[in-house]
């Protein structure tokens, strides 16, 4: 049987978590709880800028949804659980998510381009470092059309990625800002440079939490880009 772009996303997420400490991205990490607090604050202004303060009647679905720790965040922001949707194609993910979620939340266990998602469903459409592991430019194109055919007119794709290369993870690569114009060319584009890469800011936590905020504010050691991609 041929090996699949799916097949290999699961096994470099295999790889990269064999590879790492377990409580890499645990937020009791000075550097995890400073960088999930800045990407909060900026949707929440992306959200209020636009006049969406009637989040619990929105729908958003999340591709990659990981252990559900952002739909967990999406719901504190007041999305009610049976208008959230998570897509993962790892099972013992997948797993995990449906352990923590409340079972409002509907999760779908495979592709996410073979999702049972109809057509203009979703308000919002999240991805949250899915892109950076999908080597393939054609399997990459083919999720943004699915996830653009997913968004209601008048919303958006709401995109969180690094945009810049890891020469010690040959498993992901970055996605600047150009890939992102390209895979949505008929979005209006919002983006905000975000997060202090993260190499550093371990590094910086460890002397002191307090050098994350000095050193992030420098906008040429953000790594990550935040984008509202709006649907007319």
């Amino acid at each position: 049987m041929a090996t699949t772009e799916t097949d290999r996303v699961a096994e470099r997420y295999a790889r990269r978590a064999a590879g790492q400490p377990t409580d890499r991205y645990s937020l009791l990490q000075p550097d995890v709880w400073q960088t999930v607090q800045e990407r909060q604050r900026v949707m929440l202004q992306m959200l209020a800028r636009r006049g969406w303060h009637d989040l619990p009647e929105r729908t958003l679905l999340e591709v990659g949804c990981g252990a559900g720790g952002n739909l967990l965040e999406f719901l504190r922001m007041g999305f009610r659980p049976e208008h959230l949707t998570g897509l993962e194609l790892l099972p013992e993910r997948h797993a995990e998510s449906r352990a923590t979620l409340p079972e409002r939340v509907a999760l779908h266990l495979g592709d996410a381009c073979a999702a049972p998602v109809g057509d203009a469903s979703c308000d919002l459409v999240f991805q949250a470092t899915v892109f950076s592991s999908l080597l393939d430019d054609a399997f990459q194109a083919r999720l943004a059309a699915a996830m653009w055919r997913w968004v209601k007119p008048g919303g958006a794709v709401l995109w969180y990625d690094f945009t810049v290369d890891n020469p010690r993870n040959r498993d992901v690569r970055g996605v600047p800002l150009r890939r992102v114009r390209a895979l949505f060319p008929e979005g209006r584009i919002e983006a905000r440079r975000v997060t202090l890469a993260p190499p550093l800011a371990r590094v910086a936590c460890r002397v002191s939490p307090g050098l994350y905020p000095v050193l992030n504010a420098v906008p040429l050691l953000r790594t990550h880009v935040l984008a509202w991609v709006a649907k007319a």
